[in-house]
């Protein structure tokens, strides 16, 4: 295999004090140094960019996997600067570093983008990898680090068994975020030096993950019982719980979904850095396998226990938010319709599960009330962000200088909804639903004082890029909120 040598102008002057020889330390990448798996992401973002070079996938394949990598690395220039480094790990090495160490860099990573890590962190002198030809991981690795330093003559830090032939050939065993099974495995092949931090809990994670706090923008699937004053009909009451838990579930798939697709621009976003698979807190496996069997679950759900009718929406539902994911969210206006209309896909999709049918009244108010809030998300992230004038936020089609347009629209739109539910009040159907339908016109000027309200606080900035939850957490939305759903039972 050839081996990339790397003079690093950068090396560390001061020298470790001591009788005997200094191993050379030697360093994996993915899951050690990095939290994250960097051929995983890159196939993520190249099915992203060109989706039919799946097809050439088996091809590649068939040519080794290192070759694999290479074509994937070829065409995917990974922006390393934004990658999640294990800070516990980085921060050893530097200190190793700057006690005049020798690091290398040893992973089965292509050494395209091993290269570039290096350039970047510039602590490494010499670059180990995988190179098109050799897959340098496990034993070919193990082989390598041996012939080059000898045998004891380097320390190792991994993180899986698959390291285990490298550090039978190494002085000490240094492991990033080690299982006790692996531990005592390591324990019969060389001295363990150094284990930085324990894994994190992945339930903890994965339940960030699902978001369910999200959820609540599920119970707009009780809002038509609600509204036929059939909410405490036990039969539907049930059958709208497991409608919305269908929705739930598969509302967390396309969560993990999204998220999947955007790994690399939510590292470079103040808030969505933090989210599981962008901070390396759940694997990309973890995703792979997670999104699919949380879909499954809600199609389960709505296929055994729900109408067929229910069913389709619920795959209309995620085939539009995938949608949406992929190349809507990039396209001015489109965006948020698509958003608007998905909120009211779940008032139609709670109708259904029951068999009610929606008021046109309902359908309408709900379309431009949530217009008005999907417009209220963009404007807060361009207000969040702080853009300017003609600067934009990736992935999205807005800039700074829309920010006047954006409010003038949401407001308009959001007052449209309260205008629409005053010309329900003076319709023929209320009368058949209320018997003092005249003390409705009281939840208008509380939906006014909400709407302008979030407006006013969105245009002041909001602690969060999201108007509704930002909202949610306002004692005065449930003010609001309680003191609507009382006039309405007063008005029965």
């Amino acid at each position: 295999m050839e081996i990339t040598v790397i003079d690093n102008p950068r090396q560390g002057t001061e020298k470790l004090s001591t009788h005997q020889p200094v191993p050379v330390l030697c360093v994996d990448l993915d899951r050690t140094l990095l939290a994250t798996d960097t051929f995983l992401e890159a196939i993520l973002i190249l099915l992203k960019q060109s989706p039919w070079l799946l097809f050439l996938f088996p091809f590649w394949g068939w040519k080794g996997k290192a070759y694999l990598k290479r074509q994937v690395a070829n065409r995917v220039p990974l922006n390393v600067a934004s990658l999640p480094y294990r800070e516990d790990v980085l921060t050893y090495l530097k200190e190793e570093f700057h006690l005049g160490r020798k690091l290398v860099l040893a992973t089965g990573t292509d050494e395209y983008w091993a290269k570039k890590i290096n350039d970047h962190l510039g602590i490494f002198s010499e670059i180990l990898a995988s190179n098109g030809h050799t897959n340098l991981v496990g034993s070919e690795k193990g082989r390598l680090l041996e012939d080059r330093f000898g045998f004891r003559g380097f320390d190792y830090i991994g993180n899986d068994v698959v390291d285990l032939r490298v550090w039978s050939a190494a002085n000490a065993a240094l492991v990033a975020e080690p299982s006790k099974k692996l531990l005592g495995k390591i324990a019969q092949c060389t001295h363990i030096q150094h284990t930085f931090a324990q894994p994190p809990s992945v339930w903890a994670a994965l339940i960030k993950e699902i978001r369910i706090y999200q959820w609540v923008k599920n119970i707009l699937i009780f809002l038509p019982i609600a509204t036929a004053h059939r909410l405490f009909n036990p039969t539907e009451l049930v059958q709208e719980c497991i409608a919305f838990m269908a929705f739930s579930l598969c509302a967390s798939s396309l969560y993990v979904f999204n998220d999947l697709l955007d790994l690399p621009a939510d590292r470079r976003h103040p808030k969505k850095r933090f989210r599981p698979f962008a901070s390396g807190a759940l694997s990309i496996q973890t995703g792979v396998l997670l999104q699919p069997l949380l879909l499954l679950a809600a199609f389960l759900i709505s296929i055994l226990v729900l109408p067929s009718a229910f069913s389709y929406l619920l795959l209309t539902y995620a085939m539009t938010t995938m949608a949406y994911s992929i190349y809507l969210k990039k396209t001015a206006i489109l965006d948020v319709l698509t958003l608007a209309s998905l909120y009211t896909l779940r008032i139609i999709a709670g109708g259904v599960a029951v068999g009610i049918t929606i008021s046109s009244w309902l359908l309408a108010f709900s379309l431009f009330f949530f217009l008005s809030l999907a417009i209220g998300k963009r404007y807060a992230e361009l207000q969040f962000r702080k853009v300017s004038t003609f600067q934009g936020i990736e992935r999205r089609a807005y800039v700074g200088a829309d920010k006047d347009i954006l409010a003038t629209m949401g407001v308009i739109s959001g007052y449209m909804s309260v205008l629409v539910l005053a010309l329900y009040i003076n319709s023929q159907e209320v009368t058949t639903l209320y018997t003092n339908p005249q003390l409705l016109w009281l939840i208008c000027p509380l939906l006014l004082y909400w709407i302008s309200r979030t407006w006013l606080l969105a245009h002041r900035g909001t602690p969060d890029d999201d108007p509704l939850i930002a909202a949610l957490k306002d004692p005065r939305s449930y003010v609001v909120a309680i003191s609507a759903a009382l006039i309405a039972l007063v008005a029965i």
